[in-house]
C-alpha cells in the first residue's frame, strides 16, 4: 500500500544542538521509491557500459549500499568517496579541510563564460549585419549621408537588441550559482561556526536546521528525523521525512527538526550541480525564427544582387556616370532586400507579447512566439502546474456507526496540538478543515508525536463529560491492527478500500478511538491528494481543440501521477522512468532517440518518477519525431528540459532557475493562460507571414519592373527625342537611352512602404485551428506571382503610354515627364494594394476584414503618393530629366487602372493557391492533413478518457472538423 506520511510535532530550539541519538525504524515509502529508482539508474548504466559507473576520480557509483545501525540497508543517490565520510564528532581539522578543498574544489558551479564585449561584437557579424554594413559603406562612398545615418542607426539598434537578448542566456547558470552562496553551519576543530557555503568539502559535518536550505548533498548522521521540502528538486508534493543514512539534496529546504549531516558531494557533483550541467549541456541552437529569416534573406539577397549587378553593368556599359549608376543600384538593393524584416518581426511579436503580458504571461525570449504558434505537444510537470501543489482533503470513509465527516475531523484534530500552530502538512490540513471552537471543551492530557517506527500519533483526551479516551491517527495498516474492537467486522471492507485508494495513489489517514477500559475502535479514513487545478481539465481540452496534445511528465510517484491523469481525462497509460534509458546529456544525444523511443512516448499519457535526464530525453525524442514541443515546469529539476524544449514555460511560483531557463514565464496560477498564448502566437505568426508574402512580392515587383524597363523600353524607339525632356530650369536635356526613374522617387517609395508596413503588426487576423508551419516554397511562389501580376500591369501601362506619344487618346496626352510620374504612381499604388492581396493568401481580399491601423496607414501612403504625383516638388537641375505633375483626370484614370489590376491580381492569386494545394506543392496538403490528423487524434483520445463529462456530439463534431480541414483559415498551409 502507498501509505501516508505524518510528521513529528515537536520543535527543538534552533539555537541548541541536539544530542546524537541512534535512529531506528523501517524505511519510509519515499525511501523505497528512491532506492528503486536509483537501482534502475545503476542497472541502466551497467547495461549500456557493461560495468558499474565510476568517476575518473574514483568516486563510488550511485547505488552503493550502506548498512545502518538498525540493520536497514539504504542506497546513496549521489557519487561520493566513501573514504571521506567517516568524519568524527569534532568534524574536520583545518588541515584536512584545506587538503580536500584543493582536491575537490569549491562548492560552486563551474561555467565557461564569454566576455560581454565579445558577445556584443558578435551581434554585428553574420549575413544580415554584413549586408547592412555593405549598404552603409556604399552610401558613404556616394555621400548619401541621410541613408548612411539611417542604416547605421538601424544596425546599432538591431545589434543592441540582439546583445540584450543574448546576455539573458546565462541567467540560468547565474541563478544556480546564486543559490550556492548562503552560509552554512559547519563543525571544524570541534567548534561550530558559520562559514561561506562555497568552502564546504566532502566530509564536512554540517547542521541542518528548520528554515535553512541544505548547503550541499548531505548524508544524515544518527539523530532525530527531519522533514525536508524538496518539491523544487524532485516534484514530491509533501515534505519528506529523512533519517540516518538518507541523502538530502542541495537546494532543498528543511521545514522541521534539526540534525547533523556529513557532506557527501559538493558543487557540480551534487544533484543540483548536475542539473546545472544539464542546462549548460544544451547546445545553443539558432532560434527557428532566425533560421527562417536567414533562409528568406539568402534567397532575396541572391536574387537582388544578381539582378542589380546585371542592371549596373548595363548602365555602366551604356555610359551612365559610375556614381549615378552605383547610387541607383544601391537604392534598388535597399528597396528590394527586406532589411526591415527583423524590425517588423520584432515589432509584431512585441505587440503580441504586450497582450500576453496583460494576460499574465511574460515572454522572456521573443523568438519563442513563432515556435509557440507551431507547438503541437505540451509536456507538463504535474506538481504546481496541473495541480495546486497543496494537499487537500478529498473525502472520508466511515467505519463506525453515526460517524460523519465533521465528527471524524474532530477526532483527527484531537490527535494533534490544536491550540498551537500546525507544524506539518497533515495537521495543517486537518486543523484548517475543522471548526476548532468545540475543541476547547476538550483537555489534552498527554500527546505522543508521530514516530516513523510506529507510524502513528497518540493523544490522551478528557472530554466535556469528564470521560477519558485515547485518539490515535496514523498509517491505515497500523491503525487497523490496533483496532481490536471492530477489526473483525470491518477488516475485509477496510482492506478493499485501502487497496482501491493505494491503486489510485491516494494517501489515507486512519483515525481510531479507545475509551478507558474498552478496546480500540477504528472510526474511519480521511483521504487527501494534491488536486488538479479547477481550470486544468478544460485547458487540456482546449489545447486538444487547437491541435496541441498534453503529456504529464513528473518526478512524483507513479500511482499519484496515474490518478491525477485519470481525473484530468488524460488517460491512465502512465509509464515509470525505468521504461526509458539514461543518457549523458553532456555528450551529443543519439539521433535515433526518436526512432527507438518516439512511438512509445507518443502513445502514452505521461511518465512518472522521472529524473531531469528523462525529461531531457522525452523532449529530444519527440523533437526528432517532428513534434514542436513545449515544456512547463516550476522547479530546479525542470530547468534543463525547459531550455531544451522548443518552448520552455515556467509556471507561476517557479524558482529563479526555472524562470531563467524558460522562454515564457506565467504569473497567474495554472495553464489556462496557455490557450490565450497559443491563439495570440498564431495571430502573430499570420501577421509575420503576411508581411513576408507582401515583402517578397514587392521585391519581385521592383526588380522585375526595373530590369524590364531598362532592357526592354528605349524611349527613342517610341519617337521621343531630346526636345521632349526638360530639366527644372526648362532647358532641354539629353534623352535617356533607357526608361528610368529618379533615385529620389525610389527612396520615397521605400520610406512610405516601411511606414505603412509597420502597421501590419496591428492587422486583424484569425488564428489557425491547427499548429502553424512554414512552407517557404509556397510563400515565395505566391509572393512572386503577386509581384509578376503587378509588373504585368505596370509594363502594359508603360508600353501604352510610350506608344501614345503625341496622341490625345483614351489615356489623355502625357508628356515624357508625366509618363515618368504616371508610372511611378502606378508602381507605388500597386505596391500598396498588394498588401491586401498578400494578407489573405487562400481567399479573396475581402474574405477577412483588415485592421484599422493597416487601412489608415495604407490610405495615408497612397494619398501621399497621389499628392506627390500631382505636384512633384523635388525637381532640380542636377537630377537631369525631371518628373512632371499629373492632372486630375490622369490621376483618376491611374487609380481606376490600378484598382482593376489589383482585382486581377487578387483573383488569379486565389486560383494559383488552389492549384498548388490540389497538386500538393511542396507537400502543403500532406503536411496540413498530417497536422489535422494529429489534432483530431488528440481530441478523440481526450474524449475517450473524459468519462462522459462533456457532450459527445460536440467532441465528435470537433474531431470531424479537424479531419475535414483542408484549408482551414489558410494560414496554416502557406
Amino acid at each position: 500500500f502507498f501509505f501516508f506520511t505524518v510528521f513529528d510535532s515537536t520543535d527543538a530550539p534552533n539555537n541548541a544542538r541536539p544530542k546524537p541519538a541512534v535512529g531506528g525504524g523501517a524505511k519510509t515509502d519515499y525511501h523505497r521509491r528512491i532506492t528503486s529508482v536509483v537501482q534502475r539508474r545503476k542497472l541502466a548504466a551497467e547495461s549500456d557500459t557493461g560495468a558499474p559507473l565510476l568517476s575518473s576520480a574514483g568516486m563510488a557509483a550511485p547505488g552503493k549500499t550502506i548498512t545502518l545501525k538498525d540493520g536497514t540497508e539504504v542506497q546513496d543517490e549521489v557519487q561520493f568517496d566513501p573514504s571521506v565520510m567517516d568524519t568524527g564528532e569534532a568534524g574536520l581539522t583545518d588541515a584536512e579541510h584545506a587538503a580536500r578543498l584543493l582536491k575537490y574544489g569549491k562548492n560552486a558551479l563551474e561555467s565557461k563564460t564569454t566576455p560581454k564585449w565579445k558577445i556584443f561584437v558578435s551581434k554585428f557579424r553574420g549575413p544580415m549585419p554584413y549586408m547592412i554594413w555593405l549598404a552603409i559603406i556604399i552610401e558613404g562612398l556616394i555621400q548619401d549621408w541621410l541613408n548612411f545615418v539611417v542604416l547605421l542607426i538601424l544596425q546599432v539598434v538591431n545589434g543592441c537588441l540582439a546583445f540584450n537578448e543574448a546576455t539573458r542566456a546565462g541567467d540560468a547558470i547565474a541563478a544556480l550559482k546564486a543559490s550556492l552562496k548562503p552560509e552554512a553551519q559547519v563543525k571544524r576543530n570541534g567548534k561550530w561556526s558559520n562559514v561561506d557555503a562555497t568552502t564546504l568539502v566532502p566530509g564536512d559535518r554540517v547542521a541542518l536546521n528548520a528554515g535553512a536550505a541544505v548547503p550541499a548533498d548531505c548524508r544524515l548522521c544518527a539523530g532525530p528525523v527531519i522533514d525536508i521540502d524538496q518539491a523544487a528538486m524532485t516534484g514530491e508534493s509533501l515534505p519528506v521525512t529523512f533519517k540516518e543514512g538518507m541523502v538530502a539534496k542541495m537546494g532543498s529546504m528543511v521545514v522541521r527538526g534539526e540534525t547533523d549531516a556529513i557532506v557527501a558531494a559538493t558543487g557540480a557533483n551534487t544533484f543540483f550541480g548536475k542539473t546545472a550541467a544539464l542546462i549548460m549541456a544544451v547546445k545553443g541552437e539558432l532560434p527557428h525564427m532566425e533560421q527562417v529569416i536567414l533562409s528568406i534573406i539568402k534567397v532575396v539577397v541572391t536574387w537582388s544582387m544578381c539582378t542589380t549587378t546585371v542592371i549596373l553593368i548595363y548602365l555602366l556599359y551604356n555610359g551612365t556616370p559610375p556614381l549615378e549608376a552605383l547610387a541607383f543600384a544601391v537604392c534598388l538593393i535597399i528597396s528590394s532586400i527586406p532589411i526591415a524584416f527583423p524590425v517588423v518581426a520584432t515589432t509584431t511579436m512585441s505587440v503580441g507579447c504586450k497582450t500576453l503580458a496583460d494576460k499574465k504571461a511574460i515572454v522572456a525570449q521573443l523568438h519563442c512566439v513563432e515556435q509557440l504558434a507551431g507547438m503541437n505537444m505540451l509536456c507538463s510537470d504535474k506538481t504546481g502546474t496541473l495541480t495546486l501543489n497543496k494537499m487537500v482533503l478529498q473525502s472520508f470513509t466511515a467505519f463506525a456507526d453515526g460517524m460523519d465527516k465533521e465528527r471524524l475531523l474532530t477526532f483527527a484534530a484531537l490527535a494533534a496540538k490544536w491550540k498551537e500552530p500546525p507544524k506539518d502538512a497533515l495537521d495543517t490540513l486537518v486543523l484548517n478543515a475543522v471548526n476548532k471552537a468545540p475543541l476547547d471543551a476538550y483537555a489534552q492530557l498527554d500527546y505522543t508525536p508521530f514516530d516513523p517506527s510506529t507510524k502513528k500519533t497518540v493523544s490522551v483526551i478528557r472530554g466535556p463529560d469528564g470521560r477519558e479516551f485515547t485518539v490515535t491517527k496514523g498509517a491505515p495498516n497500523v491503525i487497523l491492527e490496533l483496532s481490536d474492537g471492530n477489526k473483525a467486522q470491518i477488516g475485509d471492507k477496510y482492506n478493499a478500500e485501502i487497496e482501491n485508494l493505494a491503486s489510485r495513489g491516494i494517501r489515507a489517514l486512519s483515525i481510531a478511538v479507545q475509551y478507558k477500559g474498552e478496546p480500540m475502535n477504528l472510526l474511519g479514513l480521511l483521504t487527501f491528494l494534491d488536486p488538479p487545478r479547477p481550470d486544468t481539465k478544460e485547458t487540456i481540452r482546449q489545447c486538444g481543440l487547437y491541435g496541441c496534445g498534453v503529456k504529464m511528465i513528473t518526478g512524483d510517484h507513479y500511482l499519484i501521477a496515474k490518478e491525477t491523469s485519470r481525473q484530468l481525462a488524460m488517460g491512465t497509460d502512465i509509464l515509470k522512468a525505468d521504461s526509458l534509458p539514461m543518457v549523458d546529456v553532456k555528450q551529443e544525444l543519439p539521433k535515433t532517440l526518436g526512432a527507438d523511443y518516439g512511438e512509445m512516448i507518443e502513445g502514452v499519457s505521461g511518465f512518472a518518477e522521472v529524473f531531469p535526464e528523462h525529461k531531457f530525453l522525452i523532449i529530444e525524442a519527440l523533437r526528432q519525431r517532428g513534434w514542436v514541443v513545449g515544456m512547463t515546469g516550476d522547479g530546479v529539476n525542470d530547468a534543463p528540459a525547459l531550455k531544451r524544449a522548443d518552448v520552455g514555460i515556467a509556471v507561476e511560483g517557479a524558482t529563479d532557475t526555472a524562470c531563467a531557463a524558460a522562454d515564457i514565464v506565467l504569473t497567474a496560477p495554472g495553464l489556462s493562460v496557455m490557450i490565450d498564448a497559443i491563439v495570440i502566437s498564431r495571430e502573430i505568426f499570420q501577421r509575420i507571414k503576411n508581411y513576408l508574402v507582401y515583402r517578397v512580392a514587392v521585391t519581385s515587383q521592383l526588380l522585375l519592373f526595373f530590369f524590364l524597363s531598362i532592357f526592354a523600353f528605349e524611349p527613342a524607339r517610341y519617337g521621343f527625342d531630346d526636345a521632349d525632356v526638360r530639366a527644372a530650369d526648362d532647358k532641354a536635356e539629353e534623352l535617356p537611352r533607357y526608361f528610368q526613374l529618379p533615385v529620389l522617387s525610389l527612396v520615397i517609395i521605400v520610406i512610405l512602404n516601411d511606414f505603412a508596413i509597420i502597421s501590419i503588426a496591428y492587422d486583424h487576423v484569425v488564428a489557425s485551428s491547427i499548429p502553424e508551419l512554414w512552407n517557404l516554397k509556397t510563400v515565395f511562389t505566391m509572393a512572386v506571382w503577386l509581384g509578376c501580376v503587378a509588373v504585368c500591369g505596370q509594363m502594359t501601362f508603360l508600353a501604352v503610354l510610350l506608344e501614345s506619344k503625341g496622341e490625345d487618346g483614351f489615356f489623355g496626352s502625357f508628356s515624357y515627364g508625366q509618363i515618368m510620374s504616371a508610372v511611378w504612381l502606378t508602381l507605388s499604388l500597386l505596391d500598396f494594394f498588394s498588401v491586401f492581396a498578400a494578407r489573405c493568401s487562400d481567399g479573396f481580399f475581402f474574405s477577412r476584414k483588415a485592421g484599422t491601423p493597416l487601412l489608415v496607414a495604407a490610405a495615408f501612403a497612397m494619398a501621399v503618393s497621389t499628392i506627390l504625383a500631382a505636384e512633384w516638388p523635388f525637381n532640380s537641375a542636377e537630377e537631369g530629366v525631371n518628373m512632371e505633375p499629373l492632372t486630375g483626370p490622369q490621376l483618376g484614370f491611374i487609380w481606376a487602372y490600378c484598382i482593376a489590376w489589383f482585382l486581377i491580381q487578387d483573383f488569379t492569386k486565389f486560383f494559383v493557391y488552389r492549384v498548388l494545394l490540389h497538386f500538393d506543392f511542396d507537400g502543403i496538403k500532406t503536411a496540413q492533413e498530417l497536422r489535422a490528423k494529429r489534432a483530431a487524434a488528440l481530441l478523440a483520445d481526450a474524449a475517450a478518457h473524459d468519462g462522459g463529462n462533456t457532450d459527445d456530439e460536440v467532441k465528435q463534431g470537433e474531431v470531424a472538423r479537424l479531419h475535414t480541414t483542408n484549408s482551414g483559415s489558410g494560414s496554416n498551409l502557406v
